[in-house]
């Protein structure tokens, strides 16, 4: 996203006309680095931040929008905003909850899949000030929260079936609103811990970040708070240990997503204290999720593993939690509280912009039964490029119709592929480009990490080759990107 671009996204959301934009401005006064149009961010400012949520531990999620009065998970986008009425919403209520079990931060809807907004946009979005209950749900969530000295996080859907935000409908006046409206909740309601993204990159919503760019995103949120953590809701597209376009990898446990052993990454798992994400009208006498449960076989777990855990509570169609559900976070509280700092977790290289290499022609020294070597460059961790049958080494290759910049690669061998195995087949690799008629190398190294990264001078290309050596070596992913990176 260039200036300009930025520029009429501030104006759409009515930034420039409130009294709070210059606090905020104020906040942000040692903005990120521009590289380009495109925010370096510092990695030791990120991993700083990373270390401090994982600190909070334990969260509330907060799952209020048009679906809490329909009986149902995703609210029909065409219903009349009329219907939203939680006429004696007490979010101070919410906050006394979440301190009695000890949590550090909770996190809002927002606006969820069918589009409803609970602050009141000005980008002609359907939203609280239509409905039967005209207050700002955001302004009276923050307040309370900070008020209780817990962090505050926003959730926000990129899919909105409202305005028809879906696979294969993206425009650029449709990017252009959800800038907007982002704009507002970042520029609006002081500063945020994190800015959780769902509904876009997923098996089920089929956005993908080609059709809606992830980094126009990312720049446009750390253009406004330099600190406000970017994370979405992609672990079913980005599996395993690496941060693929997020800042904390979000495992959707109450979906079955499961973190892996020893984790390196920082990460956060959400499911619900109830049977599920928004208000039933069975759950004032429903069965809910054990206090022991969470703490013994959830929270502490996750904990030792990077990740934290945050529980979702539904309020009730008044705007309050149920007894039963208030009566379990304090029994939580009783069994944990948070003693102290997280464990340690190192920086990761973050990935936020295009794979280079991906869609683009490949080649390969040779490959065992239909199975080509454009599998290692089709973004999909699912599938993967194999050695020919009895051979110990091969290559894969990448050709571009002019030179390419990167200064990032990834490589990510197929492991727990229940055809392929557990154990590494690669003894050794490395990575060259052609220049001149001749291969000079850019890395090597022995056996790589399952998501092995490598950050590099910035090299320009057209013919890039990656070579392997073991037992019948394979590769789920060659990636090549050019990351942002603070000069230093």
């Amino acid at each position: 996203m260039n200036r300009r671009e930025f520029a009429k996204a501030l104006a759409a959301a009515g930034a420039f006309s409130g009294g709070l934009w210059p606090a905020v401005r104020t906040m942000a006064a040692t903005p990120p680095p521009l590289a380009g149009d495109r925010v370096a961010v510092d990695p030791d400012r990120l991993l700083a931040l990373q270390q401090a949520f994982l600190d909070l531990r334990f969260g509330m999620f907060i799952h209020l929008n048009l679906a809490t009065f329909e009986e149902r998970e995703w609210g029909d986008p065409t219903l009349s905003p009329k219907l939203f009425d939680p006429k004696h919403l007490d979010t101070d209520q919410w906050a006394r909850a979440a301190k009695s079990a000890h949590m550090g931060y909770a996190c809002l809807t927002t606006k969820h899949h069918d589009g409803f907004c609970l602050w009141p946009t000005r980008t002609g979005s359907a939203n609280v000030m239509q409905s039967s209950y005209p207050h700002d749900v955001v302004r009276r969530y923050v307040d309370s929260f900070r008020k209780a000295g817990l962090k505050v996080c926003l959730y926000f859907s990129i899919l909105d079936l409202r305005q028809d935000i879906r696979a294969r409908t993206v425009t650029p006046e449709k990017i252009a609103l959800i800038k907007a409206q982002i704009t507002e909740l970042l520029t609006n309601y002081g500063p945020l811990t994190a800015l959780i993204l769902d509904g876009w990159n997923a098996s089920w919503s089929r956005i993908s970040y080609a059709e809606l760019p992830y980094r126009e995103i990312y720049d446009l949120v750390k253009s406004l708070q330099p600190d406000c953590l970017l994370t979405d809701h992609n672990a079913g597209s980005y599996p395993g240990t690496a941060l693929y376009y997020t800042d904390i990898k979000q495992y959707e446990q109450h979906a079955g997503q499961k973190i892996p052993p020893d984790s390196p990454v920082p990460s956060q798992s959400g499911t619900t204290l109830q049977s599920d994400w928004f208000w039933k009208k069975a759950y004032p006498t429903s069965e809910l999720a054990a206090a022991k449960t969470i703490v013994d076989e959830w929270l502490k777990p996750f904990n030792d593993n990077h990740c934290n855990l945050i529980l979702n509570v539904a309020p009730n169609r008044d705007g309050r939690f149920d007894d039963n559900a208030v009566a379990r976070l304090a029994e939580i509280g009783k069994l944990w509280k948070n003693e102290g700092p997280a464990p340690k977790i190192g920086r990761s290289v973050t990935i936020t912009t295009p794979d280079l290499a991906a869609g683009k022609p490949a080649w390969a020294s040779a490959s065992d039964e239909a199975v080509g070597p454009d599998q290692a460059f089709d973004d999909n961790f699912r599938t993967y490029w194999l050695a020919d049958r009895g051979k110990n080494e091969g290559w894969i290759e990448v050709r571009f119709d002019a030179p390419v910049s990167f200064n990032t690669l990834s490589i990510v061998e197929p492991l727990h592929d229940e055809d392929y195995g557990d154990t590494s087949r690669i003894a050794s690799y490395k990575v060259e480009v052609e220049r001149d008629g001749a291969w000079v190398e850019v890395v090597s190294g022995t056996k790589p990490a399952h998501y092995q990264f490598h950050e590099v001078a910035r090299t320009t290309a057209k013919r890039v080759r990656l070579s392997v050596a073991g037992s019948q070596p394979g590769i789920t992913e060659f990636g090549l990107y050019d990351e942002p990176r603070v000069a230093g």
